[in-house]
């Protein structure tokens, strides 16, 4: 089986990815002013915006959720964590607080935790764009995982009827 990715970048981190971004930007801009002068400073200002969108993507790139045959692994920038599947008790799609669709693992161990494996909007119309395309691309990718490893799933009957309505993604069945 395939290395399935997947990951939530919370909204707090983020903003940490675009503030550093913000200060590569900066940084490469003061540097090329400091080295060629006030002449030099929309360059500088166009290379170091090219090293900021660079440090962003390359920030959000590294904070992924990987589910492999063997482990999960949990990576952001600055740390990794490695789940076994056997911390893994069920599965869940339900509504987080922000009103989207969470589909989150709930975990045993020292402290009961959740991995939040994917958060989208509503699905309330067929797939027409890519970003919808690769969202139900996961779903069915992450439902896939989770089948092989014989991890229950529990769907919310609105997610589930949502998902089978437009997307043609049926719902879990018991095994």
């Amino acid at each position: 089986m395939a290395v399935v990715r997947a990951g939530v970048v919370p909204g707090g981190r983020s903003v940490v990815y675009i503030l550093i971004g913000l200060l590569v930007t900066t940084g490469i801009t003061g540097l090329a002013v400091a080295m060629f002068g006030v002449n030099r400073v929309v360059a500088g200002v166009l290379v170091g915006i090219v090293g900021g969108i660079a440090a962003g993507v390359a920030l959000f790139a590294r904070d992924v959720t990987e589910l492999t045959e063997h482990a999960i692994y949990a990576r952001t920038p600055f740390r990794s964590a490695t789940v076994p599947w056997d911390r893994v008790v069920a599965g869940r799609f339900t509504l987080d607080e922000h009103d989207r669709w969470a589909l989150a693992l709930d975990l045993t161990g020292d402290t009961a935790d959740e991995l939040v494996l994917l958060s989208i909007p509503p699905v309330s119309r067929p797939v027409s764009g890519a970003y919808d395309m690769r969202k139900r691309e996961q779903v069915s990718e992450i439902r896939e995982m989770l089948r092989a490893k014989r991890i229950p799933i529990t769907v919310l009957p609105e997610i589930a009827g949502a998902l089978n309505q437009h997307w043609q993604i049926a719902p879990p069945t018991a095994r």
